[in-house]
């Protein structure tokens, strides 16, 4: 404290300035200075004076025991009866504490008739009464005033004073004053002044914590910085309510004065109490106190400590800071410090939002009241800045030595090369028990850092207590489980709009405090780099709830150029390749590397000058965060669902009871609990919004700056969609997909094909497109709202139809398309395109597109990627399938039977019902995609230049052979007649499969192109045709020239064959040099493979380019653009031919 109090004013208040004795000197003065306004004196005057009391008040303390005995003593006497005092003079004696009346002789009561009347009676006599009979007239202004003071004291400061019982309240803590002044109406007529604000809270402020004196009713709030607080509260109510006032008695303006000085002592005395604990005994423990009143805010808003009913920057938290920090800057800091380390250390006890920290342990409260205090403290800009500069705030850099220590214990076991399944989970578990981190991990920010502590906090879905809420989900229905669901969401989004105004508070506190944000955020994001990865590393990586809430965060920082385009267009793109502004979070070397849409990106700071730089950085890191946690979260969501199908499927098969099964009502509970976050309308309705802000960011970049974007911003935007489109469809309506509806129309256009060549995420565009999109029909039902489907712009039609680009584009894409996913994985690849084909039956029954299909005979190397895909899926799948269906039905019969089931070993039946499930699986799948594709062929075949595209050399032998093929498994080997149960499960219709097959014949049948390669098809027979002819007419399948074609074709197909006869046995004898090294075939168009210069037919090379795109002698790359036409060996070929014609024509 002698740090701010001057020597000299110390001494002249210890000299008498302001202490009431009793001589005659100094009661004249403090009348005259009560009757006249006293000058005003400055705030370190002010200061002095009130330490000064402080010490004089302390020095008396000694002396307590026995001043106390003699006030008794005098209190005693002056309550005693005495006779009435007839001496006008005698009464103006009387002390202070005694009420007088005047009395007139005819007021008094009449006396005794035998009494004779006394001489000389004065007028009026002083007649004494106790105060508490009788108080003084009303209409006495002095009295008046006084009274007022002593309620607004007793209102605002909560304390009483007086030696009478009149002047005691059960609500108020009543003071024994050393000096009478404040009360003594002799000494202050116009009773409580400025002056004496001092004694009252010196007095209220020096009561030890056990006084009885404490004890009121109600209860007044505990601690010195609640009660100072409380105090600075009320009198700024009364402050507003007199100045409100429009007839007082003009005693309003000394009223405030009072109520300002109040409230100005009030606040210095708090910050003194904050910089030395010890000043009083009721705050020794002033920066906890603090802190609890600021974690109330929540729970009780009337008593906070950050608002005030005056104005802005006026609270008493505010004014508290301000006072501080000009006080003693280094004991500002500290006192920041402290009530941060009291805040931090109670929430490091709470494991979730559920849990509360103990009260004994310092603070206590839960997570939200926690939160909400540090939010409160950084109202005050100064404390924010303090905040961001505590030790505790940011994790060591990553060239530093603490950065690698650990700390809680020693490292954990690490995961060997090798280990099995059983060891990797027995090591995960332990890990996930270690309480050991390295000081610069995800693990160590979350426990380690202010806002990592207060991030890390939420609803784990394998939390005990969210599990247990949803305990026997299965005997629970839905509406009940949504409730609980959406009770959770409403504490876990209240919680997290606290950490969104902590986060903003600290932002806008200044340059300083935001440099040490962004420096957190982009530590946040480095650390957990690999938060994406299948398998986690739970001591290198922050929890999932931590990186929850900090899309959270980011996603509200980016709220504001989201919705507003004019903010979006500062969103500058040369930030993914400005290391200095991204601090390493897109890297493009090293093993946090992300993947770019293009190649050949390097890192450059030049042109990199956005007019904004806090708007890119919020944008880019939004949507690194959302990688790393709602995306991956979202695919677990998916992946648990399907677990849970099909352990549902494996428990029926097995006659099991869904409801009693133990595991499978813990895995759906663990579902449950997922959901909580992941399907949370909130959430993913700005999780939507913000990609379809990135779609028009993507949108409105030229080719140059699009391959320098990241690629998991497109994949991480179609899996989001894609997840929506399973779980989550009633969400998607209201919000504008059309920016992402056109990106992705961009992306898989002919010009974008080159830039982006990630084939898993082109086949991802395409599922968006059918799986968002595409409008349902009659065959198909498309749950997703008509306001995700339909532009609003073009009159509510389709987007598929009403966008320009997409006319002119998207069929010939599609086109591609199907080609290009021939890479992606054998189950995924039928996926994706049976939704191409849907798309395709879709655009080529609207007019809008004709012109589209028509330049698809222009780009013949894309229509001859397209067939080729086409032909391989009939080839590859439909054989496997036709064998599956009676294994299936083997097993259906065995299942059907239950002494033979029962017969099985459980060990076997698990196993044969394994393969069952898997062979369901190929099956539904793969007759969805071949029904697909047959029909696919029936329309693109009634277009002319499409049906020459599939008559040409390379195309049209590979075309005859795949439609034979799938004849041959239909009708040769009676398909028609197999059987299974339930068979629409399967997409099982071998009627309405081979109905489609004879349409493409019937297509095809006067080509004479298609009639030969037909008769040259080694699955050709002359019954295999006559058969199928016959069954058609038979069901009715074709009729009117459709049939007439197929039959005609019967016969044309048998004439060629008779005439090819003779072709083979020409071959018999050619030299190998004719013959495909491949297929040991005779070649039709021979060509020399660069690579190893090794001949082979154009067909042969061509087929195999498009699955694999290298030499298939040496794997050297190769492309069909490499290849050399063997002219030479051509004509060489053509002159043996045809000399073995001439020969065999004169035989």
């Amino acid at each position: 404290m002698s740090g701010f109090l001057p020597e000299g004013l110390a001494n002249w208040a210890l000299g008498g300035g302001g202490q009431g004795d009793n001589n005659d000197d100094q009661q004249a003065a403090s009348s005259e200075n009560n009757e006249t306004q006293a000058a005003p004196i400055s705030e370190q005057d002010m200061r002095a004076k009130r330490m000064a009391r402080l010490a004089a008040l302390e020095k008396k303390s000694s002396d307590s025991g026995e001043n106390n005995g003699s006030n008794d003593m005098e209190v005693d006497s002056n309550d005693a009866a005495e006779p009435m005092q007839v001496d006008p003079d005698e009464g103006k004696k009387q002390p202070a504490a005694a009420a007088t009346k005047v009395v007139t002789a005819k007021e008094q009561a009449p006396a005794p008739v035998d009494t004779p009347k006394p001489k000389n009676l004065p007028d009026s006599i002083m007649v004494e009464e106790p105060a508490q009979k009788k108080p003084k007239s009303p209409s006495d202004p002095l009295a008046k005033l006084r009274r007022k003071k002593i309620l607004l004291i007793r209102r605002v400061l909560q304390v009483t004073f007086g030696n009478e019982p009149s002047d005691r309240t059960p609500a108020c803590v009543h003071l024994e004053l050393d000096d009478d002044e404040v009360y003594n109406t002799n000494k202050s007529p116009n009773g409580v002044n400025i002056g004496h604000i001092t004694d009252l809270l010196v007095s209220r402020l020096s009561l030890h914590p056990s006084s009885r004196s404490l004890e009121t009713m109600p209860p007044q709030k505990p601690g010195m910085i609640a009660y100072l607080a409380g105090c600075h509260k009320r009198a700024g109510e009364e402050w507003k309510d007199l100045k409100q006032k429009k007839n007082g008695d003009g005693s309003e303006d000394e009223l405030c004065g009072l109520l300002e000085e109040i409230r100005k002592q009030v606040v210095s005395y708090a910050a003194s109490s904050l910089q030395l604990p010890d000043l009083f005994e009721l705050g020794n423990d002033s920066c906890l106190q603090l802190a609890k009143c600021l974690s109330t805010t929540t729970t009780d808003p009337s008593s906070s400590v950050t608002f005030d009913v005056i104005g802005k920057n006026t609270s008493f938290y505010y004014c508290v800071c301000e006072e501080l920090h000009s006080q003693d800057t280094d004991a500002f800091e500290t006192m920041v410090t402290d009530v941060v380390t009291c805040i931090t250390d109670a929430l490091s006890k709470c494991k979730s939002l559920l849990d509360e920290s103990p009260p004994d342990a310092g603070l206590g409260g839960n997570g939200l009241l926690l939160t909400s205090a540090l939010r409160e403290l950084c109202t005050n800009k100064k404390a924010a800045t303090c905040l961001t500069q505590v030790p505790s705030f940011l994790i060591p850099p990553a060239d530093s030595p603490q950065a690698s220590e650990w700390v809680g214990g020693p490292p954990p076991p690490q995961i060997p090369r090798g280990a099995n399944p059983h060891q990797i989970d027995f090591i995960r578990r332990m890990q996930e028990m270690s309480n050991s981190r390295m000081r610069r991990s995800g693990k160590g920010l979350e426990e380690d850092t202010v806002l990592g502590n207060v991030l890390r906090l939420g609803l784990p879905w394998k939390h005990e207590s969210v599990l247990s809420s949803y305990v026997n989900p299965m005997r629970r229905s839905p509406k009940d489980i949504n409730q609980i669901s959406e009770g959770h969401r409403r504490q876990l989004e209240l919680y997290q709009s606290k950490c969104n105004e902590l986060i903003r508070q600290l932002v806008v506190a200044g340059e300083q405090p935001r440099q040490k944000v962004i420096q957190w955020l982009t530590d946040a994001l480095l650390v957990n780099a690999k938060a994406d990865a299948m398998e986690k590393d739970p001591t290198k990586i922050s929890s999932e709830e931590l990186l929850y809430n900090l899309s959270v965060v980011l996603l509200k920082l980016c709220d504001p150029f989201v919705s507003k385009p004019e903010k979006a267009a500062l969103i500058d793109p040369g930030f993914v390749s400005s290391p200095k502004s991204h601090g390493g979070v897109y890297e493009l070397a090293g093993d946090n590397a992300l993947t770019r849409l293009g190649d050949n990106i390097s890192h450059s700071e030049d042109g990199y000058n956005p007019k904004n730089s806090f708007i890119p950085l919020c944008f880019f890191f939004c949507s690194r965060a959302l990688a790393l946690s709602i995306v991956p979260g979202m695919a677990y969501y998916h992946r648990t669902s399907l677990h849970v199908s099909r352990m549902g499927w494996h428990i029926r098969s097995a006659n099991g009871d869904l409801y009693s099964d133990r595991r499978f009502n813990h895995v759906l509970q663990s579902k449950c609990a997922m959901g909580i976050v992941v399907k949370s309308p909130t959430f993913a309705t700005d999780v939507f919004r913000f990609y379809n802000a990135v779609a028009g960011f993507l949108l409105r970049l030229d080719s140059d700056q699009l391959k320098t974007m990241p690629e998991h911003m497109v994949s991480d935007a179609c899996a989001v969609l894609d997840f929506a489109s399973h779980h989550t469809t009633g969400l998607l309506s209201g919000i504008d997909f059309g920016n992402s509806f056109r990106l992705t129309v961009k992306l898989l256009s002919k010009d974008c094909a080159k830039l982006v060549r990630n084939y898993n995420l082109r086949a991802s565009l395409g599922d968006i497109l059918h799986n968002i999109f595409l409008p349902g029909d009659g065959s198909r039902r498309n749950e997703i709202p008509e306001s995700v489907i339909c532009d609003p712009l073009s009159g509510g039609r389709p987007y598929l139809v009403s966008d320009k680009m997409c006319q002119d584009t998207l069929a010939p894409s599609l086109l591609l398309l199907y080609g290009e996913v021939e890479t992606t994985g054998f189950y995924e690849k039928s996926s994706h395109r049976e939704k191409i084909a849907a798309l395709l039956k879709y655009l080529w029954d609207s007019p809008e597109h004709k012109l589209a299909f028509r330049k698809i005979a222009e780009d013949q190397e894309s229509f001859v990627t397209f067939a080729n895909g086409i032909i391989n899926d009939m080839n590859d799948k439909f054989a496997g399938v036709m064998e599956k269906l009676p294994a299936i039905r083997t097993v259906q019969l065995q299942m059907a039977n239950p002494q033979e089931w029962a017969a099985i070993s459980e060990e076997e039946r698990e196993t044969i019902l394994e393969r069952h499930e898997e062979n369901e699986t190929l099956v539904e799948n793969t007759l969805k995609l071949c029904d697909a594709v047959l029909k696919m062929l029936g329309f693109l075949s009634t277009d002319m230049a499409i049906r020459d595209m599939f008559l040409l050399p390379d195309m049209c032998p590979r075309l005859a052979n795949m439609l034979l093929f799938v004849l041959t498994k239909l009708v040769g080997s009676r398909g028609l007649d197999l059987k299974v149960d339930n068979p629409e499960k399967y997409n099982f219709r071998p009627k309405e499969m081979l109905q489609n097959v004879c349409v493409v014949f019937s297509s095809f049948a006067d080509a004479g192109t298609f009639q030969a390669a037909c008769a040259k098809s080694g699955y050709y027979t002359p019954d295999l045709l006559s058969k199928s002819v016959k069954t058609c007419r038979k069901l009715g399948l074709l009729v009117g020239e459709s049939m007439e074609l197929f039959e005609k074709l019967e016969e044309n197909v048998e004439e060629f064959a008779k005439s090819l006869g003779d072709d083979e046995e020409i071959y018999e004898d050619a030299p190998d040099e004719f013959l495909d090294p491949l297929m040991s075939e005779f070649m039709v168009d021979p060509v020399i493979l660069p690579t190893s210069n090794n001949v082979v037919d154009r067909a042969t090379i061509q087929q195999h380019l498009l699955n694999d795109p290298t030499d298939p002698f040496n794997r050297k790359p190769l492309s069909i653009d490499d290849v050399v036409p063997a002219e030479e060996l051509k004509q060489k070929m053509k002159a043996w031919l045809d000399a073995k014609r001439m020969a065999k024509g004169q035989n």
